[in-house]
């Protein structure tokens, strides 16, 4: 599998044209006759399968493949995941800041768009506001509003992933217990002009679970055990394992900006000592601000940052230590094979600070194996992830069969 749980495909009559695409868009077999073998089906069963994909548009013949028999003969053809016959739209939010973008479904980012999005001034701005990005995007892109099937978002806040809400979210007054995918499903409806029986899915999730999830499926598709740290206004991280990203009950996982370190700074979720409230960007903001530097969020020390500030360069390496000390902790727990530093602070004065503590403070043996990296994909990271959350939900074998049945093919 590359980057996806597996998924166990049923053999012989059970196996449904949901699972045969499964089977051809992870790569485990792309031919009829590698079909046929992986599934018991017979020839004709695997061809009648597959022609409901092909109507549907979601399948495509590519270039023939080696000739498997020793006896020569005709290459076989291959298939290929279709992913030209629609497109989703991403968005990430910060607390300040959002960016959104029109992304195929193999993760190519066809349109983009950054901008300032202020997440305290509540939702229903927000999100209204996102929708006429998207509609924008979709214009700048070529893409027709009908060819979008499905909508991601990525919020810095806790998720309960069966209703798409946030939960007592510290750094989003106002977003606790909101219907954001009916909203944000109403604003992309009014902006494109779909009109208000329009049914597009729309999937949030954690910020860091979906930067997560975009970084292990780009870069280290083999990595059993992967975490992210954002490290912005707030932190928090997000684990894959197994190729599925690791929520918790009830989409708590991850939440390290909340654990107690002993200080005494007030943290925005109202308790004190907070590892946000001494290591986020917001906490070395407010450092710079009390030291007469202008800065009031994590993208302000991240220009700071990039300018070579050197007191800014100073206070990221001491919260590095402070974030290191905490992650000794997860990465015993753990054991991931891949560490991930990302968001504002992701530069080499706070990744110093943290391989200060973290390779201090953790046993030998849960460092043996570990990469500390940085984000490769940058500022996408999250845009990626909550494409492919679409993709994964919308392109699942069971969820396949209903779409299908849906289209009458």
């Amino acid at each position: 599998m590359t980057g996806r749980a597996a998924r166990t495909v049923k053999a012989g009559n059970q196996a449904s044209a949901g699972e045969l695409l499964e089977l051809v868009r992870s790569g485990r077999a792309t031919t009829r006759g590698a079909l046929q073998q992986a599934t018991g089906l017979s020839r004709a069963t695997v061809g009648q399968r597959l022609d409901r994909l092909f109507r549907a548009g979601w399948l495509r013949e590519g270039a023939g493949g080696p000739v498997d028999s020793p006896l020569g003969g005709r290459p076989s053809i291959t298939l290929e995941f279709d992913d030209e016959h629609a497109v989703v739209l991403a968005a990430d939010l910060d607390t300040r800041h959002a960016r959104a973008a029109v992304v195929t479904l193999t993760g190519d980012v066809l349109a983009e768009h950054a901008g300032l999005l202020v997440i305290d001034e509540g939702p229903e701005a927000v999100l209204g506001e996102l929708g006429r990005w998207f509609a924008e995007l979709l214009e700048k892109s070529g893409r027709g509003a009908e060819a979008v099937c499905g909508i991601g978002l990525a919020v810095p806040g806790p998720v309960d992933i069966d209703t798409g809400r946030v939960v007592q979210p510290p750094i989003m007054p106002g977003w606790d217990g909101y219907d954001i995918r009916g909203r944000l499903g109403r604003a992309f409806a009014e902006h494109t002009g779909l009109g208000p029986g329009s049914r597009v899915p729309v999937l949030v999730d954690n910020d860091a679970n979906l930067m997560a999830y975009g970084e292990q499926r780009a870069g280290y598709p083999d990595c059993s055990a992967f975490a992210l740290v954002k490290v912005s206004t707030g932190i928090g991280a997000g684990m894959v394992v197994g190729g599925a990203i690791y929520r918790g009950i009830d989409g708590g996982a991850g939440d390290i900006g909340h654990i107690r370190v002993g200080a005494d700074a007030l943290c925005r979720c109202g308790s004190y000592g907070c590892l946000a409230a001494v290591a986020s960007g917001g906490a070395v903001a407010r450092r710079l601000a009390e030291a007469g530097v202008r800065a009031a969020s994590g993208s302000d020390v991240r220009d700071l940052l990039t300018a070579g500030h050197p007191e800014a360069a100073a206070l990221a390496r001491e919260a590095g230590r402070q974030v290191g000390d905490v992650l000794a902790t997860v990465v015993t727990l753990l054991n991931p094979g891949v560490l991930m530093i990302a968001g504002d602070l992701a530069g080499t004065p706070f990744l110093t600070g943290v391989r200060e503590l973290l390779y201090q403070r953790a046993l030998p043996r849960s460092t043996a194996h570990l990469d500390v990296v940085t984000s490769r994909l940058g500022e996408r990271a999250g845009l990626v992830g909550a494409g492919a959350l679409v993709v994964e939900y919308l392109y699942a074998p069971e969820r396949v069969e209903e779409r299908l049945a849906a289209l009458g093919v």
